[in-house]
């Protein structure tokens, strides 16, 4: 059995920062990763974008040249993946049998693609993009001359991918269930102008309409709706979330219902295991204390960081302000902050202009805002944010105001 102080499980971008920053706090301690991936860890965020649109070869998307990872003592475990742990033991038991033992865990797996669970999800053909062998496989189905594609989801993975495949010279049909795109994390305006956009970009949108079944022998033909309506198609992308994967720790007795709850030092409830990234439920400074899970790359980088501290013996609390971004087309959104819970969003430029921004005030503070082709509104958005000052709507609202001034 092999034997290591810290095993990580899950190569992305939390499992590969745990690793870089036990490093640099001067962990000298043995190292093994554990991924469900072949590669040498990556990037995922780019599979969407430049990979799909064949802009940014595999090589480019690694975190770190492979012989890193060598280079830094750190042993990759590829190819395979943890299917229970056992915290008594102290060992994670792996799908090939193989149990590795550790003196602390992190985990670090992430979540998975949310499937279809209406007739026809498994007919071939039916793309999630969550990994590269997921988009390996939809580019495989371009290359054999797929020309229409139903992309089900108005997050921002079902825009990314519609907005490559209609670059890439494809029509496309996207259908998301709620009655605009972006519902769960952007207001209104934000929504019309990417529907707008979508739109003039020749992207056709059902929107208010779920997915009754797919049709197709072996491969999907078809896209059936619940209001009837049949979409012909080669190819389905489905972008509908994810399910955290969190279910050795919660079999092993963590808590959790929504991922594995965490502390404010990534801890489980079990001993010696820690959690980070997407599945790890957290009470958020920048939410008010509510416990959330965050699906991006800065809370899984920051994460990470925070629980290796904490094995090195410095006790940083996780209190790290959120961000994001989403490339589509010529649009570049940066988002700080989070929006939930707001109670006016204020609208400060011109969507047709195509740099503009939205601020989102809660109790007469910003506590939000999502910048289009906008980096100094998003910059200094940020800063307001941060300062947690009262500010008049109006002159958030006043492009001959200056965010910074306001502070």
């Amino acid at each position: 059995m092999n034997q290591f102080d810290v095993v990580i499980v899950g190569t992305g971008h939390g499992g590969a920062q745990a690793a870089i920053a036990l490093r640099q706090n001067g962990f000298a301690g043995t190292i093994g990763m554990i991924g469900r991936d072949r590669e040498p860890p990556y990037e995922r965020p780019p599979l969407s974008k430049e990979y799909l649109a064949g802009d940014k070869p595999f090589e480019r998307l690694l975190i770190r040249p492979e012989a890193f990872w060598g280079e830094k003592a750190i042993t990759l475990i590829l190819g395979q993946s943890v299917t229970k742990i056992d915290p008594e033991a102290k060992e994670v038991i792996l799908g090939s049998g193989d149990r590795i033992g550790y003196g602390r865990l992190i985990w670090a797996a992430g979540g998975d693609a949310r499937r279809l669970s209406c007739p026809g999800g498994h007919l071939d053909g039916v793309h999630a993009v969550r990994d590269k062998r997921d988009v390996d496989a939809l580019l495989a189905d371009l290359a054999d001359g797929a020309q229409h594609f139903v992309v089900i989801g108005g997050g921002y993975i079902g825009l990314e991918a519609a907005a490559v495949l209609r670059k890439l010279g494809r029509k496309v049909t996207l259908v998301e269930a709620q009655d605009r795109v972006l519902n769960r994390v952007a207001g209104e305006e934000l929504s019309r102008f990417y529907q707008d956009e979508h739109t003039r970009q020749g992207i056709e949108l059902r929107l208010g309409v779920g997915v009754e079944r797919l049709t197709g022998a072996t491969r999907v033909e078809s896209v059936v709706l619940a209001n009837g309506e049949a979409i012909a198609c080669d190819g389905v992308v489905v972008g509908i979330g994810i399910v955290p994967a969190v279910g050795p720790l919660i079999a092993a007795g963590a808590a959790g219902a929504n991922g594995v709850d965490v502390s404010e030092l990534c801890h489980t409830s079990l001993p010696h295991i820690y959690a980070i990234g997407d599945c790890a439920a957290h009470a958020n400074v920048w939410a008010d204390g509510a416990v959330i899970r965050l699906e991006s790359v800065q809370n899984a980088h920051d994460m990470a960081t925070t629980a290796a501290k904490a094995i090195c013996g410095e006790k940083q609390p996780y209190a790290a302000f959120p961000w994001f971004w989403s490339n589509q087309y010529d649009l570049k959104l940066q988002t700080a902050g989070l929006s939930m819970g707001h109670d006016q969003a204020v609208l400060r430029g011109d969507p047709a202009s195509r740099s503009f921004s939205v601020l989102y005030m809660k109790d007469g503070r910003v506590i939000a805002v999502d910048a289009v082709n906008s980096t100094r509104c998003y910059v200094q958005g940020r800063k307001l944010i941060e300062a947690r000052v009262e500010v008049d709507p109006a002159d958030l609202a006043n492009p001959d105001v200056v965010l910074k001034d306001l502070r």
